[in-house]
Formats: structure tokens, sequence, C-alpha cells
């Protein structure tokens, strides 16, 4: 197999040729076709998230077809088309796994973090966390609906169902895609971006938002929700002072730099801040039946396999519009 490897953080991923991985039990070998590329695995890779398996092979967007079955799976046949998301394991009998909030495990792996992911042409998988994928994506069209569509869409069920008015701060992957998602459930999107970034604005415009400024501009109107994608605290304070009383500001990224302080008064009002953590099983197969009703349409950038580290730094410096892909 080759492989994309990050040996220590900080370092650019180097390409390494090995022997393929073998299934275990209840796992899967997955030819990888396409692998989408998250700005956690920019996390991961930059270091800011503590303690990734090392070396570890990035990548958590994953679309492949099932080359061979480890013992015990009857959940998939060889040659199957799946996909394999950023949750990679649960330990199923935490408090929370048996509360059905698997997203907030106590002993969770992730793929790309402490299990080898996508960044390669193949990868072991446990066949629970695999979920099918229909027809009517191509495998890069579909790679980041696997992530990004994921969380994207999980922020906006946390933004409350009753928010008609939604801000998103920072316009990439996961914006893009929820906007489609929201236009679909007939609200209307406002969408900030970094101060000046036309083309980003223009984009968001163009993906169905009904306006769309500088993060540091405020909305025509008060929200009834915000949703925050880019790491950036900053941002905080902003989102709770563009959300109406009794608004809801959702934190959608796994990282982020410091909150700055904040007068308690644009918090007061019964505004709610709160956080997304990962996903669950549900959450895949809820949206995955969605996508295609819609239809979702992702924008992309392909790049192959051993240009990763050229697709991480044009996600690091803000230079995509919509999401790379790598293709082995």
């Amino acid at each position: 197999m080759r492989a994309m490897i990050l040996n220590n953080p900080g370092e650019p991923l180097q390409l390494l040729e090995k022997s393929d991985p073998i299934p275990g039990p209840g796992e899967v070998l997955v030819k990888i076709s396409a692998c989408g590329v998250c700005r956690t695995d920019l996390h991961v890779v930059d270091g800011d998230l503590p303690e990734p398996k090392l070396p570890i092979v990035p990548g958590h967007e994953i679309v492949g077809h099932v080359s061979i079955l480890g013992e015990g799976v009857d959940k998939f046949k060889v040659g199957e088309r799946i996909g394999i998301t950023w949750l990679g394991h649960t330990c199923g009998h935490c408090a929370y796994c048996k509360s059905g909030a698997e997203n907030l495990c106590d002993e969770p792996e992730f793929t790309g973090y402490q299990i080898d992911g996508g960044y390669a042409d193949v990868t072991v998988a446990d066949a629970d966390f695999c979920f099918p994928i229909g027809g009517q994506y191509s495998d890069a069209e579909i790679a980041p609906l696997l992530c990004a569509g994921l969380i994207g869409y999980r922020s906006l069920t946390m933004a409350g169902e009753n928010s008609e008015r939604i801000g998103i701060y920072g316009f990439g992957a996961a914006a893009h895609i929820v906007t489609q998602v929201a236009c679909y459930q007939n609200r209307e999107i406002y969408a900030f971006t970094r101060p000046g970034d036309l083309v980003a604005q223009k984009f968001a415009l163009d993906m169905g938002a009904i306006w769309a400024g500088d993060s540091d501009q405020t909305p025509p109107q008060a929200l009834d929700a915000a949703i925050i994608f880019a790491p950036v605290g900053a941002l905080v304070p902003s989102a709770l002072r563009a959300v109406r009383k009794a608004g809801i500001v959702v934190c959608g990224g796994i990282h982020m730099s410091d909150i700055p302080a904040f007068p308690y008064q644009i918090l007061w009002g019964e505004r709610v801040l709160r956080s997304v953590a990962n996903l669950t099983r549900q959450d895949a197969i809820d949206f995955l039946e969605l996508a295609p009703k819609i239809p979702i349409q992702t924008k992309i950038e392909e790049f192959p396999l051993e240009h990763a580290n050229l697709a991480l730094d044009a996600l690091r410096t803000g230079k995509l519009t919509g999401a790379a892909v790598l293709i082995p």
C-alpha cells in the first residue's frame, strides 16, 4: 500500500510504501477511491489535537470498496462501496454509549487520529462504523459529506428546529453543505467570512445564502442562531452579539483558539452557547439518507494522494473554495 504518514505533528506528511494491513475479526479491508481533506486533519497534522497515535495516516472522509471481509462480518459484501467517518470505534459500555450519546464515549477511537485513516490507497476499519454508499454521487463528490456534511448537519440540528435566520461564521467545506440543507428546510443563511474575502462571500451567495459579509460586520437583522465553523475563538462574542434573546450559538469545530473575555450582557437574555462533539452513527444514517433528496452538490478540488501536503496547505491558508479531496 501507499500512504501519506504523519511521523510528528508540525512536520510534512511523508509518502511511504508498506504491506497491506490485514483485517481482524469484525473489520474490513477497503480499497480507497477518495478521501476528503478535513480541517480536523489539519488540527492533527499541526499538533492542535493532543496525543495522536504516531506514526498515523490522517484522513476520515473515506470512500472506497470492500476488498476483504474480516471474520464475522456479514454487514457488507466484497466490492460494495462504503464510507468511513471520524468516529471509528466506541467502548459500548460507558454511560454515554448506553444512553445513545456515543459521540461522547469515554474511550473512543477516531479515524485518522488513533486509527490509520484515508490518506492511502487501502485501509482497515471496524465494519460496525462503516456505512453503505448509494450510487447518486461519485466517490470524490460524496467524500466531504462524511465529515464536513455530518458535522454541519449535527450543528444545524443543535441550532434548533425553530431557528429560521442562521448565521454561519467561516464559509468552507461544512458551511457550503449545511447551507444547502438549511435552504431545503426553508431557512435563511447569513454568511460571515474573513474580512475582505469577496470570493468566499460570492461562493456563499451562490450556495443560497441571502446575505454575506465580513465576520466583524453586524447582520441586517438579529439572528435566531449562529454556527461557528472557523476555529477562531474571537468569533464567539461576535456571534453572541448577532443573535437575538434566547438565540443559540453553536461551535462546530473540534478545536478552537481561546475565547476572549466578553461582557455578560451579550450572553444574558437566555442566549445559549454550546459545542458540537463528534457525531453518532445515527447522524450518518440520517444525513446520508437526506443528502440525495435535496440533492446536495459538493464543490470539490481534487489532489493526487502524493500532494496531500499541498491540499492541507491550501486549507490552512484559506485558498480553497469548498473542499479538497485526495484521489489515490
